[in-house]
């Protein structure tokens, strides 16, 4: 009997292993990840074990790839806090009257850079999630306090901001951003956010 096509199956494991250490793309890492489940699962069946591919389907493929989903989706997100005004604005959503008396989209400084920082995380493979916050208070306690990656504050005087200031606590964000960035609108800030929350007064060290 010929067996060489069992040779040919169990030499998809080493290469779908090579091909999943060079993935830089996580997602495709996953899908990677996947194959590999499969094609071992498949061997397991080939050679007679029905029992142990049957497990490596549903734990080591099925299971591991979807907590490996979760995971990657919920790690892979910069949360960007922003006043609730501007979220309208953020999403290029808000309109203006033109000198017809028609209204159109707003192409505001906000907005191409929001549109400029979905544009540099989604290289990284980053998701980006605006979160609001009523008043520039609330966002700086939420940088604080570690619910936000950055936040996004309009400075300047007049109707619309001239500039805007975005700081964060993450080193590697800043060092992204600072080399991605090109709108001359955006003012970048590191800061650094210790990991013990601070003592609340009247409390001893």
């Amino acid at each position: 009997m010929n067996d060489s096509y069992i040779y040919i199956i169990v030499a998809l494991l080493p290469i779908s292993s090579f091909i999943l250490t060079i993935q830089v793309n996580p997602y495709n890492a996953l899908v990677i990840r996947g194959i590999l489940g499969g094609v071992a699962a498949l061997v397991y069946a080939v050679l007679g074990a029905a029992d142990v591919a049957l497990t490596e389907a549903l734990v080591g493929t099925l299971l591991a790839v979807t907590l490996f989903v979760i995971a990657v989706r919920s790690s892979l997100v910069m949360r960007l806090g922003i006043l609730k005004d501007y979220v309208a604005e953020a999403e290029g959503e808000s309109e203006k009257v033109t000198d017809t008396g028609y209204t159109q989209p707003s192409q505001s400084p906000l907005t191409e850079l929001i549109a400029e920082f979905r544009g540099v995380a989604r290289k990284y493979h980053l998701r980006l999630e605006l979160v609001p916050y009523p008043d520039p208070q609330s966002l700086d306690r939420a940088l604080l306090e570690k619910e936000i990656h950055a936040t996004c504050l309009g400075q300047g005087s007049g109707e619309e901001a001239q500039f805007y200031q975005t700081t964060t606590r993450i080193r590697r964000l800043y060092d992204i951003f600072q080399t991605e960035l090109s709108l001359p609108a955006s003012h970048l800030t590191y800061v650094s956010v210790p990991d013990e929350p601070a003592l609340k007064s009247g409390e001893k060290h």
